[in-house]
């Protein structure tokens, strides 16, 4: 390679011999495929678990993240290479579809590939290294389905729920706080859940962060939090009983869609024009009040004219208040958006029993609470921290923790049965397909027994990231599984002194589980069928 300059100066590079580069095909092209596919595994390898270690990304504008979630890691990484873009996507499509286990994915994904590298190295086909791939994860999954525990919840009584979101956060930064923080998200999924569709959208909860205070302030607000404050300083802080108006029209004299020119030239026009301006104002406020509004949220803003008029008539009022905001005020208080003032009737205000505009710290920041709704299906997750950080970096990786742990709690929602957790659920179904392997008589079982083997490398990354000796304690807990034929034996990562997850309470959803499994396996059966890889400037 040599660097040379045009007549411009402008530098350009030389490959030597690229006549003789040849493109890779065939097995060459599929060994190289899996290195890619192994190299991001290996990233999240030593992120999985609750002593899994923390990856700091750099951003081209030098904002620092620092996550152990695999959805994030790669999401922000830089990735050029086809097939590791590849691996991306599966770690995302974990993120969409189940919101957890996008670190273990990937990991299950790696092993999977590092196995068929050596499938491919005896002589297999990739296709009946993929169909034994594809029979191997069908008996896994109907494995977790058979050994899959259901337990009962309801409103009041939630305590499974919390026991798996603990499950899932006790592997992220926030892990001092799970019990807390996984109360919060339990709670907020029931407020929103409709127990009866065993549905729930995730839309109507609301994650707000404020840098300030501790992790142990975060709380949940039955109501909407909005990032805002009264537009005067003079307007009352705290109003009970409120019958909000959400408008999205401003407080300004209306403007023609045409272009316009004014020309005053006497101080007669210019008194008649602000005369004008002043009745326009004088209307708009008038007919908030004669609905019986005692807030006004509006979209827009709002001259100091208007704000001053609204202050003197005692009718406080917030503006700038984004679209998304404003949907959820509408479904939380059961009022209408307006988007003209004629339109105003008592019926469209919303009802909330209190509000109150609240100050954090010394930097005179303010927030608006909407409590006690007239309908309590929008809630709000309000996260404090920076707990000896001066940024938002510890407000954000609590986000992500929480956004992980309502959505492991709507999934379990959606279907109540549990694996346990740990790696015990890959050891039963590694014990499962490695005994099922037998009863296929073609090439497909290698294919079968090197799924069981990958299977076992989640618990062996877990040991490994415990500080645990990684294949004396896999073939301890493996042994113990066998001979007490009892699924229920994991990895003791957090030292406790048992290998039983029911008495640690380690537990992950069903449905998780087996997405990971054939999210997996899918991904991997697609790389092994990729033989060439042609860019679209060769021909």
């Amino acid at each position: 390679m040599a660097l040379a300059f045009d007549e411009f100066g402008r530098p350009f590079i030389i490959l030597r011999e690229q006549d003789q580069k040849t493109r890779l095909r065939g097995i060459d092209a599929q060994k190289a495929n899996i290195a890619a596919g192994k190299a991001v595994a290996r990233i999240l390898r030593s992120s999985l678990g609750p002593k899994g270690m923390d990856k700091m990304l750099q951003g081209p504008d030098g904002d620092v993240t620092i996550s152990n979630d695999g959805a994030t890691i790669l999401e922000q990484m830089d990735v050029d290479n086809q097939i590791a873009k590849l691996m991306v996507d599966l770690s995302r499509s974990q993120d969409y579809e189940i919101g957890d286990g996008t670190t273990g994915v990937v990991v299950m994904a790696g092993a999977l590939l590092e196995q068929a590298e050596r499938q491919l190295d005896r002589g297999i086909h990739p296709i009946r290294i993929a169909e034994g791939y594809e029979m191997a994860s069908r008996v896994a999954v109907e494995h977790l389905e058979r050994i899959a525990q259901k337990f009962e919840f309801d409103v009041n009584s939630y305590e499974p729920l919390v026991q798996t979101c603990m499950t899932t956060l006790s592997s992220k930064i926030v892990n001092r706080c799970k019990r807390s923080l996984a109360e919060i998200a339990v709670k907020a999924v029931l407020a929103v859940a409709d127990l009866e569709r065993r549905d729930v959208n995730l839309d109507l909860i609301k994650v707000e962060g404020k840098v300030g205070g501790k992790l142990e302030d975060t709380e949940l607000i039955y109501g909407i939090l909005v990032d805002k404050d009264m537009s005067h300083p003079q307007m009352p802080k705290h109003i009970e009983d409120a019958h909000i108006a959400i408008l999205t029209c401003p407080f300004e004299p209306p403007k023609p869609k045409t272009k316009h020119k004014v020309d005053i030239d006497t101080v007669e026009k210019f008194e008649t024009l602000r005369k004008q301006e002043q009745q326009y104002f004088d209307e708009m406020v008038q007919k908030c009040k004669d609905v019986g509004a005692t807030l006004v949220i509006c979209q827009w803003g709002f001259d100091d004219e208007a704000n001053h008029l609204l202050m003197h008539r005692n009718l406080p009022a917030v503006r700038w208040v984004g679209g998304v905001e404003l949907e959820l005020i509408a479904i939380a208080t059961g009022g209408r958006i307006v988007p003209r003032f004629q339109e105003l009737t008592p019926e469209k205000l919303g009802k909330a029993g209190m509000v109150r505009e609240k100050s954090f710290g010394t930097t005179k920041e303010r927030m608006l609470y909407i409590e006690h709704c007239a309908n309590s299906k929008a809630v709000t997750i309000f996260i404090r921290g920076g707990y000896g950080l001066g940024n938002k970096m510890m407000i954000e990786e609590t986000k992500r923790s929480i956004h992980d742990a309502l959505c492991v709690a709507r999934n379990l929602i959606r279907n109540n049965s549990i694996v346990y957790g740990g790696g015990a659920a890959e050891i039963t179904c590694s014990l499962a397909v490695d005994a099922a392997a037998d009863k296929y008589p073609g090439v497909e079982q290698y294919a079968i027994r090197a799924f069981a083997e990958a299977l076992d490398s989640v618990p062996m990354a877990l040991a490994e990231n415990s500080g645990l000796q990684p294949i004396e304690t896999l073939s301890a807990v493996k042994s113990q599984q066998i001979k007490e034929n009892i699924p229920f034996y994991g990895i003791d990562c957090n030292d406790v002194g048992t290998n039983d997850m029911r008495e640690q309470n380690v537990f992950e959803t069903l449905i998780g589980k087996q997405q990971q499994i054939l999210l997996a396996t899918q991904v991997v059966k697609m790389i092994l069928k990729i033989d060439d890889v042609i860019s679209n400037s060769e021909y």
